[in-house]
């Protein structure tokens, strides 16, 4: 377990390391202008301005001298400045110049230095270079200075450092792992998706294996949501300018939304979020407390304008799914409405093999809209249901949005590494601002409390996430193609051809893999393509009406009855066994 004085400490060694290596590469390429280096959640890393791209074998000479610089145990030491010294002492790293015109009148202005190194920071470090023991540079990236692609490109150095040579070698074999895991090598690899310059970055093009297995899952969330007592809705992918001024997105999320276009002199928006449309739903015809709780979703697909920089692969897009849902209810229903929406998130993450969660509760931040008495009923309300659980949940206190508190809900993969998925989000802002309303027992106007929530957050990103987590060995359920029917010889094709409208009668995904290839090439290929069962046909099986039977993972079962390995394969697919 990862403890508090843990992090600490691996913030401290990370953000020294991080000094050193800026110290080294100074002292290596003199010409080279500092930007900044923070410690980050698994190392750092520090951006500089160069002409001359980094290279791995740079890498490797900058990495010897970092270990020359913490053998000499140098301490590392705190100073304040004065805004006039530090900009004297810095007249030749025009970004750093940048940095400190950006800190506030007033404000501390120091520095840490380690033997004749000196760099603008605040901290916090460890004692002297010697207590970093364990540390690795990984690799070198290009980055657009403070992140803004109109600025000039930056050259990236990420590295690593832990407490010790095992903490480090561990993390190591984790980054080894996950790049065989990397959804982008396996997405092409698998025939899953596609991105295309030419339709532009950011945008998903699901193949048919990876909408297949989209629609698997996209179907097993309608299913649980109706059974659940939610309304499914369809809703546009462009507003008129005026819908989005009423919601407050042109005031707050303007920058991350696309440019509009003129439509019988209107501008109208790709919509970033699917909230004022459920919104526009509620409004379209009076309602009563009879009506409420009413929970209303959607599998709406949104558009936002991410940094060109921040995109990776299905994990940051411009164009994606969420599996989205509003509940409008009265204050008297909010507990056992958070109760169900967290009910169905463990049910569903649970179904793919998600069971180890993290729980953060972000409350009232400085500024916010609502009464103290709407945040204190709904922060209350969200700490109770946590708490009637027994769940362990991290507070984050001002972490909410200015319109609510909310609950996020974070899935920890095969490999270890923490993803945030469930978002459950109270809003005080939208009800005002539509002014949305309900007609109570007591016969008077009332304005409801509204629920964000999404599960997966959006299918791509879940998508990216499912094909890690499983290394594209999808479990069978999930599998696009469940079976590889291989016939030895073309006389056994027929019989395999009868398997697979047997198959197809018990909605089990098969293909017939009938090319002239020796039977070894073809299991060989399906073992690649990851299908977790292969059925042999040859002589002897179609005499006996049996199937060889081999799994992806290269066992095999032997002969097995053709109806017995079906009711297998269909047993794992209603358990969704993973």
């Amino acid at each position: 377990m990862v403890t508090d004085e843990l992090k600490d400490l691996r913030e401290r060694i990370r953000h020294s390391t991080a000094h050193v290596m800026a110290d080294v590469v100074k002292q290596l390429y003199p010409d080279v202008k500092l930007a900044i280096g923070p410690p980050t959640e698994d190392g750092f890393y520090y951006d500089f301005m160069t002409d001359t791209p980094f290279s791995e074998e740079d890498l490797e000479k900058i990495e010897k001298a970092m270990r020359k610089v913490i053998s000499n145990d140098l301490p590392f030491i705190y100073s304040e400045y004065s805004r006039g010294e530090i900009v004297d002492m810095n007249q030749s790293e025009p970004l750093k110049l940048e940095v400190i015109s950006d800190i506030p009148d007033g404000e501390v202005i120091s520095t840490y230095s380690h033997g004749e190194f000196e760099d603008l920071c605040a901290g916090p470090h460890v004692g002297s270079t010697g207590d970093i023991l364990a540390f690795k540079l990984l690799n070198v990236a290009g980055a657009y200075w403070r992140g803004d692609e109109n600025r000039q490109m930056l050259q990236r150095i990420y590295g690593t450092a832990f407490e010790s040579k095992d903490a480090l070698d561990e993390h190591l074999t984790r980054l080894e792992e996950a790049q065989r895991r990397d959804h982008r090598v396996l997405g092409r690899e698998l025939d899953l998706f596609s991105i295309h310059e030419e339709t532009g970055p950011g945008l998903i093009i699901w193949h048919p294996k990876g909408a297949r297995v989209r629609s698997i899952f996209e179907d097993f969330w309608r299913d649980e949501h109706y059974k659940r007592g939610y309304d499914l809705i369809y809703t546009p992918n462009i507003g008129r300018e005026n819908l989005w001024r009423t919601s407050g997105h042109l005031d707050f999320f303007q920058e991350n939304m696309f440019s509009p276009s003129e439509t019988d002199g209107q501008n109208y928006y790709l919509k970033p979020m699917n909230c004022p449309f459920h919104i526009m739903y509620y409004k379209s015809s009076l309602r009563s407390y009879r009506e409420l709780p009413m929970k209303i979703g959607e599998l709406g697909t949104v558009y936002r304008y991410e940094r060109g920089g921040t995109l990776h692969g299905m994990l940051r897009v411009r164009g994606f799914t969420q599996d989205d849902a509003h509940i409008f209810c009265m204050p008297d229903q909010i507990e056992a409405e958070i109760d169900s929406v967290l009910d169905l998130t463990f049910y569903l993450l649970e179904a793919f093999g998600f069971d180890d969660f993290t729980m953060n509760l972000s409350t009232k931040p400085g500024k916010a809209v609502g009464s103290d008495e709407q945040w204190e009923l709904a922060q209350n309300s969200l700490k109770k249901t946590l708490d009637a659980r027994g769940l362990e949940y991290e507070v984050e206190e001002g972490g909410g949005a200015f319109y609510g508190p909310k609950i996020d809900v974070n899935i920890r993969d095969a490999i270890g590494r923490s993803w945030q998925c469930t978002t459950v989000q109270f809003d005080f802002n939208l009800p005002q601002r539509f002014g949305l309303s309900y007609i109570g027992e007591d016969g008077n106007s009332h304005q409801p409390y509204m629920v964000h929530r999404a599960i997966f957050g959006s299918l791509e990103r879940f998508m990216g996430i499912l094909i890690e987590h499983y290394g594209g060995s999808f479990p069978t359920w999930l599998a696009p193609t469940q079976v590889q029917i291989i016939p030895i010889a073309d006389r056994h094709i027929e019989y395999g051809l009868d398997l697979q409208n047997k198959m197809q009668d018990r909605k089990i995904r098969s293909e017939i893999d009938t090319r002239s290839e020796r039977m070894n090439a073809k299991v060989r290929d399906a073992q690649l393509a990851k299908i977790p069962y292969m059925f042999i046909v040859g002589d002897r099986e179609l005499e006996s009406e049996t199937v060889g039977v081999r799994l992806r993972s290269g066992e095999d079962l032997g002969a097995i009855a053709v109806g017995d390995v079906l009711d297998r394969i269909t047993t794992e697919v209603e358990t969704k066994l993973t």
